[in-house]
């Protein structure tokens, strides 16, 4: 109860009566902010399971990676050990990636680029694995076969998964360059008279003479690259290219250290890759 005054000065009773202006455009708004707490409730927990299932799918790309280093020859069908080894793995991704459609679509394929990480992982994992089989680079037709409908597969992906992709291949080549037969000798016709200085040659073998050219010529298509500034991979460019050239480096440096001074190594002598390598863009 409040009191007033009367005309006369007199205090008179006066009830407090409720607002119901305030009360009614109360009920909206907090309803209005409801629906945003809801709505922000549904992004980050969307936002969890796209991370997370990214980060499943680039576990398991990378497992199938360590297995497909253990292949000794490139242009053949993988091992029937290793395919069956890695199909099921692929057959996780693909699971993963299928459970995963719904919070990609519409507008939420560009809202959430965080599984971008895998599909690239992804991506070099499946052409790694291609070019043991074929000697040739996936295209991005392929990749997108290889997925479910409903993931977008952005050139920036792909690039960004070749990029990565010449590092198992360094890693590839070297171990071959490694190997006992890697210092190959070339021994001429007998007919020809020839000292015996020239009598036995180092040389690569084919297969690892076409690692090294392979490379060369996906730094070479690298490095002619020109990207408009509105791809996000932009930001990555460059570090991603210093490492790419960086692993061609190294290949080009065990090649050369056989060819030019292999007659001179010793039994079971492997390349030193210790060094670091000072790469400059072109």
């Amino acid at each position: 109860m409040g009191t007033k005054r009367s005309w006369q000065g007199q205090p008179v009773a006066m009830q407090n009566k409720p607002d119901t202006q305030s009360s009614d455009s109360a009920g909206p708004t907090i309803s209005i902010f409801e629906n945003f707490r809801n709505e922000l409730d549904e992004h980050h927990d969307r936002r969890e399971r796209i991370i997370k299932t990214s980060r499943d799918i680039t576990a398991l790309s990378k497992k199938i990676i360590f297995a497909l280093q253990r292949v000794r020859a490139t242009n053949n069908p993988i091992p029937a050990n290793i395919a069956k080894e890695n199909q099921t793995r692929l057959d996780q991704i693909q699971t993963l990636f299928t459970n995963i459609i719904p919070d990609l679509t519409g507008i939420n394929t560009w809202r959430y680029r965080s599984i971008s990480s895998g599909i690239q992982e992804y991506i070099e994992a499946i052409s790694f694995e291609h070019y043991l089989r074929t000697q040739t680079l996936i295209t991005h037709a392929e990749v997108c076969e290889r997925l479910p409908a409903g993931i977008m597969v952005t050139e920036e992906d792909y690039l960004m998964g070749l990029f990565d992709l010449t590092g198992e291949m360094m890693r590839f080549a070297v171990l071959s360059l490694s190997s006992g037969n890697a210092a190959a000798t070339s021994t001429e016709p007998a007919e020809t008279e020839v000292t015996d200085a020239k009598k036995q040659l180092p040389h690569l073998a084919a297969s690892q003479a076409d690692l090294v050219v392979d490379l060369r010529t996906m730094r070479a298509g690298f490095e002619e690259l020109s990207v408009p500034r509105k791809y996000n991979m932009l930001r990555d460019l460059h570090k991603k290219t210093e490492v790419m050239q960086n692993s061609v480096e190294k290949v080009e440096r065990a090649a050369y250290g056989i060819l030019v001074r292999g007659s001179e190594r010793p039994s079971g002598w492997t390349p030193d890759l210790s060094a670091a390598v000072e790469v400059e863009a072109q």
